[in-house]
């Protein structure tokens, strides 16, 4: 399973995920794409999310069985501690 969370995204990007995802709640995308289109999503996403921000959690093949990417502004984003992947904030 593949979930996408768009924080103040530009218009269109929404509109977009929901061809391939059901957004469950504004802003959360829930969905099964096959790698290829997670890849090609993921490239549309880094590309147009401009001041805002882009995180998905996808399968992975690792203890978590999960991994995480981010894109934009980075309020959040993942860290690496000892295989584990946790979040860290941007102290401002």
């Amino acid at each position: 399973m593949t979930v996408i969370v768009l924080i103040a995204a530009p218009e269109g990007l929404r509109g977009h995920l929901t061809r391939w995802m059901v957004e469950v709640s504004a802003g959360i995308f829930v969905g099964t794409p096959s790698r290829r289109v997670r890849e090609r999503l993921w490239e549309l996403l880094s590309d147009r999310i401009r001041d805002g921000q882009a995180v998905m959690t996808e399968p992975a093949d690792n203890e978590q069985g999960w991994t995480v990417r981010t894109a934009g502004r980075d309020r959040w984003y993942p860290v690496d501690y000892d295989g584990l992947v946790l979040s860290a904030r941007l102290r401002r």
